[in-house]
């Protein structure tokens, strides 16, 4: 019998292969058509509004003024390629990004995340939950004079966060942050045109300035590690994003199976990885099949630009106004929030504080949100493609799930939903004793840019190496690539300059 793999597509000797994939509808492409498709890559973006925008970013501006702000193009511009090639690899292979670190000697990256992400899932939810926490805090504590302190408002941010995400209704949140967030944006330009920084002061942008260099005082290198970590994002939430994109089955996600079935793609064995295994030779795809995959590649392309570029003007008018209004002072405190919004109230008028409140609460309120969905997302990946009994009970999609997915505690679900207990209650007891909650947020976000290098080579590595080269669709342009090598080499640089400053020096020195 012929091997189904040899028969060139479109094939008339196997017309079941056109026919499987004749009914992919195709997403409109136009102006509108791709507006509505935005989304995954926006959201992305909006998870790192929170704390690097709302908080980092006035921080800085507060302390330093404009000094700053050559952090923001560097971080946006060097740290693209570290999200572009994860959102590639699962667009052009309809696997995530976790699958193909399965693939290296002794699994070493699966340790690597699985590790980092335990502590992220405890000293990173606690500086999201209570940047969330600290404009409630702001609102109904220091204003309305409510006894409520700033870790119960934590607490039951973590426990409205955990029950939407595990009775399912993600969209309705997903649809009204949306809302909230485009209040925001347009609070944040109003107030930025009624006062914007001196045109004098933008050259900032390309000179290269430490403040405070004291020996000993790593005040400033911490701020510039909290920007290169938690702008636009951290790089560890690629891989949230590549889960999530692998979950949405759109795109090569969506046919995969299908490919695998028909043997126009090898099954992957995490057990026994090949990474040839996870490529898929596009040149064997039905052409309506291969049409349907680019254009899905195509909207998650724009969707993580569009995403990318709003995110980056965002922050720099956060550290604008903050430097304009607030500097010099220090940005710290339990009112963190309220210190910030002074930015508003001193410049247009008490109304527009409202307007911010809402808008710094729908930001912050999703990053803590997709966070606790995102992190154990992954530790849940980690876990089946290291171990066998996870494997056989993988899944979280709830059409997909079992009796026995739901009783047997090393279920890829049921490991899921303890981590996200595990976050709650680890990230509550530390905002409950941290006195300092930018600190808080800073460690955080400081934490993320130590770990970025690694898990940015990682993904340029595995694109690089499974996607075919034949492949010019998927495959990294020459530009991407060489620009991609760079862009690593220059974050590892820095990152090991705030080691030094931040640790060596601090510690050592």
């Amino acid at each position: 019998m012929e091997n189904p793999q040899s028969q060139p597509q479109g094939s008339e000797e196997y017309p079941e292969v056109e026919s499987r994939f004749r009914d992919l509808e195709m997403p409109d492409m136009t102006a509108r058509g791709l507006i509505g498709h935005l989304g995954p890559g926006l959201i992305l973006m909006m998870t790192g509004i929170g704390t690097s925008h709302l908080v980092t970013a006035p921080t800085a501006g507060g302390r330093f003024g404009y000094a700053l702000l050559w952090c923001i193009p560097v971080a946006y511009i060097f740290k693209y390629y570290g999200f572009e090639m994860a959102f590639r690899f699962t667009n052009a292979t309809g696997k995530s990004m976790i699958e193909a670190y399965s693939t290296a000697k002794w699994k070493w990256p699966l340790w690597y995340v699985l590790i980092t992400s335990v502590f992220q899932c405890a000293l990173g939810q606690a500086g999201r939950l209570i940047a969330a926490a600290a404009v409630l805090y702001y609102v109904f504590t220091e204003t309305m004079g409510l006894p409520i302190s700033l870790t119960m408002y934590g607490l039951l941010l973590g426990i409205v966060c955990v029950a939407i995400i595990l009775r399912g209704n993600y969209k309705a949140v997903e649809l009204s942050t949306k809302i909230l967030a485009a209040i925001l944006v347009v609070s944040t330009l109003a107030v930025y045109f009624a006062a914007p920084a001196p045109l004098s002061e933008m050259g900032n942008f390309f000179i290269f300035e430490i403040p405070d260099p004291a020996i000993g005082d790593s005040g400033s290198w911490l701020i510039i590690a909290a920007f290169l970590g938690l702008l636009p994002t951290g790089i560890d939430v690629s891989l949230q994003a590549s889960e999530w994109g692998k979950a949405k089955k759109k795109g090569m996600s969506k046919i995969r199976g299908q490919l695998e079935e028909m043997g126009l793609a090898n099954r992957f064995d995490p057990f026994a990885p090949k990474s040839a295994d996870l490529a898929v030779d596009t040149s064997r795809l039905p052409d309506h099949a291969l049409q349907y995959c680019r254009r899905w590649f195509q909207i998650g392309e724009w969707d993580f630009r569009i995403g990318h570029v709003i995110s980056f003007f965002l922050a720099t008018i956060f550290l604008l106004l903050a430097a304009v209004w607030m500097y010099p002072s220090e940005v710290e405190g339990r009112a963190v929030m309220g210190e910030i919004a002074t930015i508003f109230t001193e410049s247009i008028g008490p109304w527009m504080m409202v307007i911010f409140m809402l808008g710094a609460f729908a930001a912050t309120f999703s990053t803590a949100f997709n966070y606790f969905d995102g992190r154990p997302r992954i530790v849940g990946a980690c876990c089946r493609n290291l171990f066998p009994q996870t494997a056989r009970l993988s899944g979280l999609d709830p059409d997909d799930l079992t009796h026995e997915h739901r009783r047997t505690w090393y279920s890829e679900y049921n490991i899921y939903r303890a981590t996200m207990l595990y976050s709650l209650v680890t990230a509550s007891v530390i905002i409950a004793g941290v006195p300092r909650p930018v600190l808080l947020v800073l460690l955080a976000s400081a934490l993320a840019a130590f770990i970025s290098p690694v898990l940015f080579y990682l993904n340029l590595h595995y694109c690089l190496t499974i996607i075919p080269k034949s492949d010019k669709a998927f495959y990294p342009s020459p530009f991407a690539r060489w620009f991609g090598w760079l862009s690593l080499a220059v974050f590892t640089g820095l990152t090991l300059v705030l080691i030094y400053w931040t640790i060596w020096v601090r510690y050592f020195v």
